[in-house]
């Protein structure tokens, strides 16, 4: 979803998939074809996997942490709005 809450179109969708899908196979035809020994490209390909699950992680961890803070904003700002009711009430 975006910044709206308003989700993403289906052809957005796709086209991330699309894009994450080409950039991982040609990395891997990059890596087969490297002139180099068959440790060596396990070693570069276990990088990537790991480089790329880490970037997954962490782009969750920062998405939770700001929809966390939202969620606290809307509370706090809710308490807020009843207090400032009660207040305004009394006088």
């Amino acid at each position: 979803m975006n910044q709206n809450g308003q989700p993403h179109s289906s052809a957005w969708v796709t086209f991330t998939y699309a894009s994450f899908a080409a950039s991982a196979f040609l990395v891997a035809i990059g890596v087969f074809f490297l002139p180099i020994d068959l440790w060596m490209k396990g070693y570069l390909t276990m990088g990537i996997v790991m480089l790329i699950q880490t970037c997954i992680t962490l782009t969750k961890t920062v998405r939770d942490n700001h929809e966390s803070s939202r969620l606290v904003n809307r509370i706090e700002d809710a308490k807020a709005e009843r207090l400032l009711m009660e207040v305004s009430k009394a006088a």
